[in-house]
């Protein structure tokens, strides 16, 4: 910036602090409260800092505030506002734009700041300044704690905030210049330092106890102090050369003769430089070029081997979000008197002032007394002066402090604290990586100060040790940390160097707990794992609980106990409501499903025995939800209560399915974190370390080493050892060659063979020869591991490459969900857009219902609705909770007024349902009129029985036989909607065997059934099964029908073995065994199959003409056999008639008429009583395939109109 471009307030202002004569600085009168002005003017600055870029265009700090400070340190008014000066003017220029601009205007002001500071460090390198600056402190440090004043701890700090923000300053790469042993403008402000005595101040104030406010700025100040230096290389300074550097430059200089030679060789062997007009052109054969031709060469043979199509061609360019971090730490060699300085530093603060300091650091951070990121300063100490203490002579108790399970536990938490940061702030990612990167480095520190104590003489260094090392293998989060951080290396953050630091410390860890399994025979360690609970879902059916007794006569049981208590409790106004909470305004779940669950909470009590607790819950939840009156009024009195909780504990109200056992996709259970609650269950299993190595083979650890091996020529030997024995480990020891086989691999090692200093990589050749004879011994038995060799592969698919494919079949891909097929695909899409609108029924209900392929979860069918773009989310498909609405007293006068007007009606309870006005299931209008006192037992609700009527008087006006059964076929349908799958899945198979058998062997067999007396079964069932070919036939569609046996006789038939072969030659697909009851007609038999095998069940044609005349002259002679099988040829001769179109509406109103007469009476007694039930099994002593199915079909029944409501 131009000096005359200067504000002229500004200018003046300069002016009047005084000139320079000589090395004698004259002030002016004015000098302080000009210095008062420049603070002044710094305090409102603009944006830019243009007064901090002027003051530095001055050159004020070097021309006039250094002799100031200087020669005039004796006022100490006029010392402390230039100490403030200073400072203000040294801050770092981070801290005064807040981080580097990004705008090309602000990154210029910014560089400008930068470089005017670094003209501040260059004149602060001189043995005066820094010669005042440790006096005075030095005369404020002799002040007891009662003599200084407020004043002099300020001035205390803002001398230790000068040296900071000077030593802080970066050097200019461009400006400087140095190698290694020659003094940087760094090492010469270190010099003035210790040539003032400073360091001994530093040290003074790290060590003393009265001066523990400042540790964190000492921390600071030496930590910038040893900026760019290798402990290890401070530790061996004045010693001579140790073996090691020895042997590391013996292998650097190996590794260049090598290179030399091959160059040599090559030079060698070439042509001479004399130039050839004929140098001619050559064609490489099998090389193509853009076109079908070959590439045509127009150089020498002896370039051929330099050959590359992407030779000419621009070099794409990386877009700035893509490129590789860069690293931004360096190291160099100080000078020599500058090195022996900080070793001698260093060992005098080992000796005396590391324990201290550092737990006096610790204790700030803990404590919060210390400022952001300042934790960074502390975990640095701790790897630099470790490493410098195991370096030089290694004594643990020097760094005593910082080598327990509590640092261990400190380290891990930040370094994971920053690894979940650099995740989630994106804009900071690499701050965050700094920051991470510095963790990793201590965490490395600290495992090899335990890996330097395993090698100690000393019994009791060794057992502090390994019970530091038990307490680190044992806990998990300790193991699982390297894992994580490989699979989330982003090289875009994170340089190269965090890479090395992260495979050279997983080296280590995996060598000491390695060497740590074998000491020992079984090592038990802690296991934690995420037992992911299912957000809970209500049940279209009460789910049977632990605690829900299974039938009303234990509620009965029950009862009184509870009433007793309800009673004692009721006439207690006084009841706490404070400590039963029944709404969680912070929760996720509705409001509705909320109340859903208080009212499951009262029952719960109720069951438990608990009647305080689910009266207290009741109150609470009246005065939550008050309205519509679900937990009683608000003027309730206490019987009213009493009687509601006796409704609440009879009430199958909906419960929540428990928890889904674990197995599920981990893929599937990670799009569904949204909606699952982790808890973690803590417990202890037996250590495996191969198990454990076995998490590193996966394509993310296995691509990151990779990445490290490409700079093999750049990484130390070591680094390159770790890299390979992690290889080796995954390929030897887990027995996975397969996982390494990957092209980007085999062409590093391609360059690595062709290497002239190969030589030097003994481990590395050897190691790719191995994996390379294990690939080509794969390709002779699996030629498609050429292929593979594009793409990086997991554990799975090692397997198959070397198993065969196939091979996962039974085993672990038998957990992963089936693939969808396209027509799946197409189907899913169908029944989504068929049944998406359908009000009063759940869409993937009906989607599981009626989709016949592989056997589908809820969850899967969600999840692809998703991915196919049908749906948002999957919280779209959420069941909603149930709202319970108990009965008010308006409701109960209209059912008491209902019961009394049809209390003398053949069936009033389905009066009562048609005519209330709260719709409620027939259950719960029982249970009302029970406890009202209407009635006192549940048969007297039942349907009354009518007397059998002779066949001569049947009204036409009757439902029809067709009619009843096509109501059963529909009930049972709808129990039965579950297992529509395996139903298809069994009708394929039914269709096949039965319309590849013969129609003369079921002849034979129906003969045989007619001699045997079941000749009106065949009649029924010959009968079933035209009407169902009619009725396909009429509907075009088709679906399994049950065949249910209304009489005694059909239901003795369908038990009989005979018959039932019968109905398996016809293709009549049996009961699936727990989940149906009745045989079917499967939905794939057509109704051309179907008439053709009623045919075959008719016998001789002259007894069917014979039978209707019988039983149309003596109808009341015949006996009940003769009489069903009247009536079946009657509805099979109608049927044909029918068909011919010969039959008129009033015979066949009249013929249902009377088979609806035979059939009632055993409808009936499917919702009669269980006494009744019981009689009529007494009576029929049936085989196992009868009665029960009538017991379950009564239950089934029950059960199907308790939950329509």
């Amino acid at each position: 910036m131009d000096l005359y471009m200067m504000n002229c307030e500004l200018l003046a202002t300069c002016s009047a602090l005084g000139y320079l004569e000589g090395d004698t600085y004259h002030k002016e009168p004015d000098c302080l409260e000009s210095i008062k002005d420049l603070i002044r003017y710094l305090r409102h600055e603009d944006e830019t800092r243009d007064v901090r870029q002027q003051l530095g265009a001055t050159q004020i700090l070097q021309s006039d505030l250094l002799p100031i400070l200087i020669q005039h340190h004796q006022d100490k008014p006029l010392f402390d506002a230039v100490i403030r000066l200073m400072v203000n003017l040294t801050q770092p220029a981070l801290l005064c734009f807040g981080s580097v601009p990004k705008e090309p205007s602000f990154r210029h002001h910014f560089l400008q700041v930068l470089t005017y500071l670094q003209s501040y460090k260059e004149a602060f390198a001189s043995e005066k300044a820094f010669g005042v600056l440790s006096e005075t402190l030095y005369e404020l440090l002799q002040l007891g704690w009662e003599e200084r004043q407020e004043e002099d701890n300020l001035l205390i700090e803002r001398i230790l905030l000068l040296v900071r923000n000077i030593l802080h300053v970066p050097a200019d790469p461009d400006q400087e210049k140095s190698i290694d042993d020659d003094a940087s403008v760094h090492d010469q402000l270190l010099w003035a330092i210790h040539l003032s005595g400073l360091d001994d101040l530093l040290l003074f104030l790290a060590s003393s106890p009265a001066e523990q406010q400042w540790s964190l700025h000492v921390l600071e100040i030496i930590s910038l102090m040893f900026r760019d230096q290798n402990p290890a290389q401070l530790a061996g300074v004045g010693q001579g050369r140790v073996a090691q550097e020895w042997s590391t430059d013996v292998a650097e200089l190996e590794v260049l003769r090598h290179r030399e030679m091959a160059e040599k060789k090559t030079r060698a062997l070439q042509r001479s430089n004399r130039h050839s007009r004929f140098g001619g052109s050559y064609i490489v054969q099998g090389l193509k070029s853009i076109g079908e031709r070959d590439v045509v060469f127009h150089k020498g043979l002896h370039n051929l081997q330099n050959y590359s199509s992407d030779m000419g061609k621009q070099r794409r360019r990386v877009p700035k979000c893509r490129q590789a971090a860069r690293e931004l730490s360096s190291e160099r060699r100080s000078a020599l008197n500058v090195r022996l300085f900080l070793r001698d530093f260093c060992s005098e603060f080992l000796e005396n002032c590391y324990n201290r300091l550092m737990g006096s650091v610790k204790d700030h951070l803990l404590r919060e007394k210390a400022q952001q990121h300042d934790e960074t300063y502390y975990m640095w100490a701790l790897a630099f002066f470790m490493a410098f203490n195991r370096a030089a002579a290694f004594r643990p108790g020097l760094v005593s402090e910082t080598l327990s399970v509590r640092t261990f536990h400190f380290i891990e938490q930040n370094l994971t604290n920053y690894y979940e940061m650099m995740l989630t702030d994106r804009k900071e990612a690499v701050s965050w990586a700094r920051r991470m990167h510095l963790a990793l480095k201590a965490y490395q520190e600290l495992l090899a100060t335990l890996n330097e104590m395993d090698m100690s003489s000393d019994e009791a260094v060794r057992e502090s040790s390994r019970i530091i090392k038990n307490n680190i293998f044992y806990v998990m989060e300790y193991r699982e940390l390297f894992l994580a951080l490989f699979r989330k290396f982003d090289e875009r953050c994170q340089p190269r160097s965090f890479l090395r630091d992260l495979v050279e410390t997983t080296h280590l860890f995996l060598k000491m707990l390695e060497r740590f399994c074998r000491s020992r025979r079984n090592l038990v360690v802690q296991n934690k794992r995420k037992k992911r609970k299912k957000k809970k879902k209500v049940l279209d059916q009460p789910a049977a609980s632990d605690n829900v007794p299974c039938s009303p006569e234990e509620l009965e049981a029950m009862w009184p106990a509870l009433t007793e208590q309800l009673q004692c409790c009721a006439q207690a106004p006084e009841l706490s409501l404070d400590s039963v909470v029944p709404f969680d305004a912070a929760s996720e779940v509705p409001v509705e499903e909320q109340r859903a669950e208080a009212m499951v909470r009262i029952q719960d009590c109720l069951l438990a025995g608990q009647a305080p607790q689910a009266l207290s819950l009741l109150r609470s939840a009246r005065e939550v939800w008050p309205e519509g009156d679900v937990f009683g009024c608000q003027d309730i009195s206490p019987e009213e209560e009493i009687q509601l909780l006796k409704q609440v504990l009879s009430a199958p109200l909906p419960r929540q399915q428990e928890p889904e056992e674990q197995g599920a996709e981990e893929e599937e259970e990670e799009e569904e974190e949204e909606e699952e609650l982790q808890v973690v269950q803590v417990s202890e299993k037996e250590f495996s370390f191969l198990d454990y190595l076995r998490r590193f083979a996966c394509s993310t650890v296995v691509r990151a080493y990779v990445l490290l091996l490409r700079s093999y020529r750049q990484n130390s030997a070591h680094t390159n050892h770790c890299v390979v024995k992690m290889l080796h480990r995954l390929a030897h020891d887990l027995k996975m060659e397969a996982l390494l086989f990957q092209l980007s691999l085999f062409c590093l090692f391609n360059r690595l063979l062709s290497d002239p200093a190969a030589g030097a990589y003994k481990e590395l050749v050897t190691f790719a020869k191995y994996i390379l004879a294990k690939f080509f011994a794969l390709t002779a038995v699996n030629p498609k591991a050429f292929v593979e060799l594009l793409f990086w592969k997991n554990t799975a698919v090692v397997r198959e490459m070397t198993e065969g494919y196939g091979s996962l079949d039974g085993g672990s891909s038998s957990r992963r969900p089936p693939m969808w097929s396209p027509e799946e695909e197409a189907q899913l899409r169908e029944l989504y857009l068929a049944h998406k609108d359908v009000e009063g029924q759940d869409v993937v209900d009906a989607i599981l219902a009626h989709l016949p392929t592989a056997p589908r979860t809820r969850k899967q069918i969600i999840h692809h609705l998703v991915r196919l773009g049908l749906a948002d989310s999957v919280k779209d498909f959420q069941r909603k909770g149930t709202d319970i609405v108990l009965w008010t007293e308006d409701q109960e006068l209209e059912l008491q007024r209902l019961f009394e007007e049809f209390q003398d009606s053949d069936d009033v309870l389905g009066h009562i349902m048609k005519n209330i006005t709260a719709k409620r299931s027939r259950a719960r209008i029982v249970d009302k009129l029970m406890a009202l006192g209407l009635v006192t037992e549940r048969r007297e609700l039942y349907k009354k029985r009518r007397k059998k009527l002779a066949p001569s008087s049947l009204p036409s006006g009757e439902e029809s036989l067709k009619d009843f059964c096509q109501e059963d076929i529909k009930e049972e349908e709808s129990l039965s909607e579950e297992n529509c799958e395996e139903d298809e899945e069994e009708e394929g198979l039914g269709v096949d065997q039965a319309q590849g058998s013969s129609v003369l062997p079921t002849e034979d067999l129906g003969q045989n059934l007619h001699q045997e007396g079941f000749s009106a079964p065949l009649l029924w069932l010959q009968n079933c099964l035209i009407r169902v070919a009619d009725d396909r036939e009429e509907d075009s569609c088709s679906q399994s029908v049950p065949l249910v046996p209304l009489t005694e006789e059909n239901e003795e038939a369908m038990e009989n073995e005979q018959f039932q072969q019968l109905l398996h030659k016809l293709g009549v697909r049996p009961p699936a065994s727990g989940q149906e009851t009745f045989w079917r007609i499967p939905a794939k038999l057509s109704p051309t199959y179907l008439r053709r095998v009623a045919a075959s069940l008719s016998q001789r044609r002259e007894e069917e003409k014979l039978h209707p005349e019988l039983e149309l002259e003596a109808p009341g002679e015949q006996g009940p056999d003769e009489e069903h099988r009247a009536q079946a040829l009657r509805a099979l001769l109608l049927a044909r008639e029918m068909k011919a179109g010969l039959a008129s509406p009033g015979e066949e109103g009249a013929t249902d008429g009377k088979e609806q007469l035979k059939a009632a009476p055993k409808k009936r007694q499917l919702l009669d009583s269980d006494e009744e039930q019981e009689e009529d099994e007494g009576r029929n002593k049936a085989p196992q395939l009868g009665a029960p199915g009538i017991q379950k079909k009564k239950r089934f029944h029950i059960e199907d109109e308790d939950e329509s409501d």
